[in-house]
């Protein structure tokens, strides 16, 4: 399935660009305002000192409730965007940190890591690479409900994203070797993951039952009926 650009260049990567949907896979709701923003007039922004794509013309240009479909999106690439997902959770654009929520909320919403192992920011016509040293999420908190066999475990990331731990969003703790501390992730959608925050794996580390296994003793935690191995005692 393709999308058709029926009155202009895809080649100008550009959201500004008159363009129309011919998909009916797109929310008629993104339509609708994807549309009205070519035609309004544009709210008045402060030029990018560098040459790389603007993150605030981009999101002018997109209105989402949750996560875009954007493994069903393959625009042109548009070049590389001054904006970096530190270790910390911290969205960085030239320098400066992101700290509007609702912006950090949008741009994870068209957060897409490709083959390659690179990460962009995707709409329909165009795509940017962006920079991401960890994880481009953070658990910052979980809930608990129901205990053993029937205990399910969910977590929310630093941008709102709410999820059980399960199949699809599996936990896994990497490192914790020869006094390494540990790299416990988790995955979140599409190849994307959550660096679980300190006090949250310390919260399921508490919870975590022991077991016996050639190995040696394993901790791990129940969620929808699955075990997750937490590390070794």
């Amino acid at each position: 399935m393709q999308l058709s650009l029926t009155s202009a260049e895809r080649s100008t990567c550009g959201i500004a660009t008159i363009w129309r949907f011919d998909w009916p896979l797109i929310p008629l709701g993104w339509r609708l305002h994807w549309e009205r923003s070519l035609t309004d007039k544009p709210e008045p922004v402060t030029k990018s000192k560098s040459s790389s794509p603007d993150p605030f013309k981009m999101a002018r240009s997109i209105e989402t409730q949750g996560p875009a479909p954007v493994h069903l999106w393959d625009p042109p690439f548009c070049g590389d965007m001054d904006l970096v997902i530190r270790r910390d959770g911290t969205w960085v654009h030239e320098g400066k940190p992101l700290r509007r929520k609702a912006m950090r909320k949008l741009f994870a919403s068209i957060l897409k890591k490709e083959e390659d192992g690179e990460f962009y920011l995707v709409t329909p016509v165009e795509k940017v690479r962006i920079q991401v040293e960890d994880c481009p999420f953070i658990v910052t908190d979980m809930e608990v409900q129901g205990a053993d066999a029937e205990q399910l475990i969910s977590m929310t990331t630093d941008t709102d994203e709410t999820f059980r731990i399960d199949g699809d969003h599996p936990i896994r703790v990497e490192g914790g070797e020869d006094g390494a501390e540990p790299h416990p992730v988790v995955h979140v959608r599409n190849g994307l993951y959550a660096l679980i925050s300190r006090n949250v794996f310390y919260r399921l580390v508490d919870m975590a039952e022991q077991s016996e296994t050639p190995e040696g003793t394993l901790i791990s935690v129940r969620s929808s009926g699955e075990n997750f191995v937490l590390g070794n005692c």
